[in-house]
């Protein structure tokens, strides 16, 4: 249980409107073969926009979530919208994750709503890595973002690949830390080489090398001597080093690409693997008592008591009532009777799905770390903590900001019901 707690990340990925945040979840399925065509969403065909709305709109409304398997770790994706309107989707998300990918225009930099949903994530410190999407474009300026991220968010912005262009145009990509530039060889982005760097672009990468290390090298006091006394550092000592400083929050590494040109995805996976926490690496969740008050914690472990927060109810199509739940601690199976602590309600497992957008397979239990939907729930809803009877938690409630305007729909007759 602990090996495959250690492979789980359970990833949100947020972004203004119009950054490309569907396209690059949509191209993170097709490379874990999740799907086998690619969907777009000026066609309306995206996997995570299943509702109609979304299609016509050609934009994300709910948030979507999704199961894919990648270097033999399950990685659970929440797609959040980027409309301001649809901001409770974003903070329902935040609340169950352990990281995130922050999706930024490379022409449209920090703009409004990336602003949101950055400071959301950083009221809940969530650990973040980078992705500077849409560097095919006109006007693309990958070190123009990185000075916004700066000045706009507060952020610390630590590139860990650099774009290489040719006559304003992108060209391809240099990573640092394997210090190789990417070359591609097919229209899906499914060949690739690493191969060695250009000449003319080895001394900046050099250069962004060593600000990169010097960002890190802290973490490591034995690496941070080996880095001052001029000894190379290997490619699994650098990736250590940075897994730790973005866990502790301390960097936000910057990676890039072009996802509607299906360029730098894969990578971005490899990188979400292997600097993202999994929930082993994030602190116990914290709860009260209800009897008294009194903080107490939850260990991510099956042995712990049953813990998990309700983060979103959705009338589903298929199953009627579904309850998606982040489950932190103990284990949650099939026809097991469950507490709402809450709202002081026994509940009952009917089913448990693990959900690809809007479509779902039956497990019969699931641990800690896992996100899963379940049927079965009549009176649990956003925010509600699912615990035993005999050993009640209620955890932490989610913000939500005070609507703008408040409508209620009444049908007027049983049949417009």
């Amino acid at each position: 249980m602990e090996n495959s707690l250690k492979k789980t990340r359970n990833i949100g990925i947020m972004a203004h409107i119009d950054a490309g945040k569907t396209t690059t979840t949509e191209r993170i399925l097709y490379y874990t073969v999740i799907v086998h065509r690619m969907g777009e969403v000026h066609e309306g065909t995206a996997t995570m926009d299943w509702m109609v709305q979304e299609q016509e709109r050609g934009i994300t409304i709910t948030s979507a979530a999704t199961t894919c398997f990648w270097q033999d770790h399950q990685i659970n994706i929440i797609d959040t919208p980027g409309h301001v309107d649809f901001t409770a989707e974003v903070e329902r998300s935040l609340r169950v994750l352990d990281g995130s990918v922050a999706v930024f225009c490379a022409v449209g930099g920090v703009q409004p709503q990336s602003e949101t949903v950055w400071r959301q994530a950083e009221r809940y410190k969530i650990p973040r890595i980078s992705f500077i999407n849409k560097m095919d474009r006109i006007g693309a300026d990958f070190y123009k973002v990185v000075r916004e991220m700066e000045e706009k968010i507060h952020a610390n912005p630590v590139p860990i690949q650099i774009p290489i262009m040719e006559d304003h145009e992108f060209a391809g990509i240099i990573d640092l830390i394997k210090m190789k530039q990417i070359v591609y060889s097919d229209e899906n982005g499914l060949k690739f080489t690493f191969e060695d760097i250009p000449e003319k672009y080895l001394e900046k990468a050099n250069e962004m090398r060593e600000a990169l290390i010097d960002q890190v090298a802290e973490f490591d006091e034995e690496l941070m001597m080996k880095f001052l006394e001029g000894e190379k550092l290997t490619e699994h000592e650098l990736t250590s080093l940075i897994r730790k400083a973005v866990i502790s929050n301390s960097i936000h590494p910057v990676l890039l690409g072009s996802s509607l040109k299906n360029r730098g995805v894969q990578r971005l996976l490899d990188l979400i693997v292997e600097l993202l926490p999994s929930p082993l690496d994030v602190p116990p969740v914290e709860g009260i008592d209800p009897k008294n008050d009194e903080k107490i914690t939850r260990e991510a472990k099956a042995s712990e008591p049953l813990s998990a927060i309700a983060f979103k109810v959705v009338s589903d199509p298929f199953v009627g009532r579904l309850t998606y739940v982040r489950v932190y601690s103990g284990k949650l199976k099939l026809g097991l009777n469950v507490y709402n602590s809450t709202r002081n309600e026994n509940e009952r497992i009917s089913k448990i799905l693990r959900m690809h957008a809007n479509s779902r397979k039956e497990l019969k239990e699931v641990g800690p770390g896992e996100i899963v939907g379940i049927v079965g729930f009549k009176n649990t809803f956003t925010g509600d903590t699912i615990c035993q009877k005999d050993r009640k938690i209620i955890l932490e409630e989610m913000n939500f900001p005070t609507p703008v305007i408040s409508i209620v729909l009444e049908p007027k007759t049983q049949a417009d019901m």
